[in-house]
């Protein structure tokens, strides 16, 4: 019998961060980083999801640590970020993937959807970036991949306030870049058209609802693991490569 050959990946020994990694983009993102062989750190409020993630990821070799967190929380947030540094001892990556998109006109707005919006989308990235940067820093190291939206570059009625918050998510992003490159701290958004994941059912209004649908049902949408490649060419460049932005669409998405 020959000896067992070790495909090495190009993340040996990487710790990455994915929240909302329990279903979407952020299961396939998890997914991605393990086949190069990273340890993958998976977070989200659904705890029976990771799990099984968890379980698939180990079961093919590779290692997971699936940590329950509401990241609208900044106590939870702060609690995952050291988790996985005692854990491992290092953190290389962070993605910050979990949100929502509430679809829906402003006027006559539920306004809790607005909030939801803001607490996850921007809050949570906040709080997770927050307390990791300073890990990033000591090691002089470090890469952070923010989710962002074809929304964060266009506004379209319909969609105003999430709008806001992935135009906040890019400005934010841009800023971060400028204050941490000179910690060899690397930061890049991605930036989706429509993805056919569960988004959609977390919307509140019902005609926004059966529109965004009607949208995404009339061409053939991204699927995840096509945004889980793209991250995991943003992650897997030379050091001295900080690829900052990376906008995808479906090819027969005109908007």
């Amino acid at each position: 019998m020959g000896k067992e050959v070790f495909m090495a990946g190009k993340l040996d020994n990487k710790v990455a961060i994915i929240t909302g990694a329990s279903s979407g983009i952020g299961e396939a993102t998890a997914i991605a980083l393990f086949a190069e062989k990273a340890k993958v750190a998976i977070a989200a409020r659904r705890g029976e999801l990771l799990d099984k993630l968890a379980q698939r990821i180990e079961a093919s070799g590779g290692e997971a640590l699936p940590i329950v967190a509401d990241l609208t929380d900044e106590t939870q947030a702060i609690n995952l970020v050291q988790k996985v540094h005692a854990h491992y001892g290092r953190v290389d990556i962070l993605i910050n993937n979990a949100g929502l998109a509430l679809a829906g006109d402003i006027d006559g707005a539920d306004t809790l959807d607005w909030r939801r919006m803001i607490d996850i989308n921007l809050l949570g990235v906040l709080y997770v970036t927050h307390a990791t940067l300073p890990i990033f820093k000591a090691q002089k190291a470090g890469h952070i991949v923010n989710i962002s939206s074809v929304a964060g570059r266009t506004a379209r009625a319909g969609i105003g306030v999430y709008n806001l918050t992935k135009w906040g998510i890019n400005g934010f992003s841009e800023a971060l870049r400028q204050e941490v490159y000179k910690d060899n701290i690397r930061v890049t958004i991605v930036e989706p058209g429509m993805v056919d994941t569960e988004i959609d059912t977390h919307i509140t209004d019902a005609i926004a609802k059966q529109r965004t649908i009607e949208r995404r049902n009339s061409i053939a949408p991204l699927q995840s693991e096509d945004v889980a490649a793209a991250i995991v060419y943003a992650v897997t460049q030379p050091q001295r490569v900080n690829v900052n932005e990376i906008l995808i669409r479906p090819t027969e998405q005109g908007w």
